[in-house]
């Protein structure tokens, strides 16, 4: 039977595809070995999932219901939801006016409030609680929660709307004024909508921050899931009724993550015409100048100015003996090694999954990919009573040393990597490698000299993104470091319950020049992807 050469041509890859996956070199889903070791890593990223499932099945119905229906419950999922339901939506309005503001408005010096709005994330909200409870002793209870919440993570969505608003196609709002819309309405109806991404991910970034922080709102005596957890597993080691709270605080953050899902849809919003784009018009304020800067000087003045003035103050009371000693050397390289060492293993692993993601899409690719992201969703006390539990009943050599505490770390933080050198490895065109090979190369060294190469500074960030979140975990360390372990996050937070707040300060002051560099680097990427 006569064959065309087009046709011929067109069944050769898939020759030449069966023949690999035959031969053990790849699947129809990618290489082999990069698809095994993304099982593994996607198998052990839900190891705390499996682990809330087995303890709540194990319980049985009788101590469930006996442990999760109480009064104390009830007061807990109040105070949580209350939290969620007020923290968000503010946070929500704060981040899109102040990223409307500076991106699209002529307001004076943008560029300082740019970064100014972003900065309050360099300072944990431990340490952000821990000057407010300086400034006001007796601030705390719903009210004291959300202030301190609000004022660290509306930066979680001023930072990705600002990304949208600055690279935003300005026809679409023309389109808007030319069928008659004013300004209000055209912002409403044309450039809300296409915010909706942006916003709901931020909006579900701090509803998960809210359910998993726990220093913040122990220090003002506010009881959430995370803090009762905490107590329920300082007075009763693995007890039962920690487990089932943290059932219940997982199944909160899946409903979260599903609310996030429907709220995002399967709309797009790419533009897709031809032409360059123009620059989005910046608005004159007119006589809305003077109350927006206001408005801008008092949010940043909260969120950064009193931390850091409070901050400052317990050091200049302390003086200069409260930098002396070997622990807070020790805890400064503590951190930096526990943060290099997991940021690296982090990264490490997140790249076989983020090769597939890219080179190899698919519906398996997505739902191992997807482990990861549910798996980081998860407070960082939960993924700690899972390994303590796992690492105690199934391998006692290795509880409560640093291999337990960085694999922690990892399934916390590897969404931050994943991102990143997804980004990375979409921009290093595969046919480099074939091209690298035809010259005879073998293709493991044409992929570490060419797409490794071209990947390493995605790689980079998302290493630093990963490095600022192990500098600033509180939960998952205090639980699982080793005897001895100092970090400047679990100093600061040992001094500070003892109400040593001279002592806590230069810890807080580390951890915030620490962060500092991350935070921009987090900005700059954001406009980065934004084209700026």
């Amino acid at each position: 039977m006569y064959s065309s050469p087009s046709t011929t041509a067109a069944r050769a890859p898939r020759a030449a595809n069966r023949r690999n996956a035959a031969g053990g070199r790849g699947t129809r889903f990618g290489p082999w070995a990069v698809v095994a070791l993304s099982i593994l890593i996607a198998a052990f990223s839900l190891l705390p999932l499996g682990y809330v499932a087995v303890m709540t099945g194990n319980a049985g119905w009788g101590t469930i219901e006996k442990l999760v229906f109480r009064p104390r419950v009830g007061e807990l999922l109040l105070n949580t939801l209350g939290l969620v339901v007020i923290t968000v939506p503010v946070c929500v309005v704060l981040g899109i006016a102040g990223a409307w503001l500076v991106e699209r408005t002529r307001l004076r010096g943008h560029k300082i409030w740019a970064v100014l709005l972003a900065a309050p994330l360099a300072i944990p909200a431990f340490v952000n609680s821990y000057a407010w409870v300086s400034a006001v002793p007796s601030l705390g209870g719903l009210f004291g929660g959300v202030l301190i919440s609000v004022l660290s993570y509306f930066p979680l969505v001023y930072i990705p709307v600002a990304a949208v608003l600055s690279r935003m196609d300005p026809a679409l709002e023309q389109s808007g004024s030319s069928l008659g819309l004013g300004p209000w309405k055209v912002f409403f109806r044309v450039v809300l909508p296409q915010l909706r991404l942006a916003s709901a991910g931020g909006a579900l970034l701090v509803s998960l921050h809210l359910l998993a922080e726990y220093g913040a709102f122990a220090m003002i005596q506010f009881d959430t899931f995370t803090t009762a957890i905490y107590d329920q597993y300082r007075s009763t080691f693995n007890g039962a009724a920690a487990n089932m709270l943290a059932s219940v605080l997982v199944l909160f953050c899946l409903l979260l993550l599903l609310g996030e899902s429907k709220v995002r849809g399967n709309a797009r919003y790419a533009r897709v015409g031809s032409g360059v784009q123009a620059n989005p018009p910046r608005l004159a304020l007119g006589r809305l100048e003077i109350p927006a800067q206001a408005g801008l000087a008092v949010l940043t003045a909260l969120a950064l100015g009193l931390p850091l003035f409070h901050v400052f103050r317990w050091l200049v009371v302390g003086g200069p003996g409260i930098w002396s000693g070997s622990a807070l050397a020790n805890a400064v390289l503590q951190t930096l090694v526990y943060g290099l060492v997991g940021a690296l293993v982090t990264t490490v692993l997140a790249f076989p999954l983020a090769f597939l993601a890219v080179r190899h899409p698919g519906p398996v690719t997505k739902l191992l990919e997807g482990a990861n992201y549910i798996s980081s969703s998860m407070p960082g006390i939960v993924v700690a009573l899972a390994l303590v539990t796992i690492s105690i009943h199934n391998m006692p050599g290795i509880y409560q040393t640093a291999v337990v505490l960085v694999a922690a770390y990892a399934m916390l933080f590897m969404p931050r990597a994943l991102v990143n050198l997804r980004a990375g490895l979409a921009q290093a065109p595969k046919e480099l490698d074939e091209a690298a090979q035809a010259l005879g190369k073998p293709p493991l060294l044409a992929f570490m000299r060419v797409t490794l190469r071209l990947t390493a500074p995605a790689a980079a960030g998302g290493a630093a993104l990963v490095f600022l979140g192990i500098m600033n975990e509180l939960t998952a360390t205090l639980l699982l470091a080793p005897n001895g372990t100092q970090t400047l996050a679990t100093e600061f937070w040992s001094l500070s319950s003892e109400i040593n707040y001279t002592g806590a300060a230069p810890y807080a002051l580390l951890m915030i020049l620490l962060s500092a560099p991350m935070t921009y680097l987090l900005f700059a990427e954001s406009k980065k992807a934004a084209g700026q």
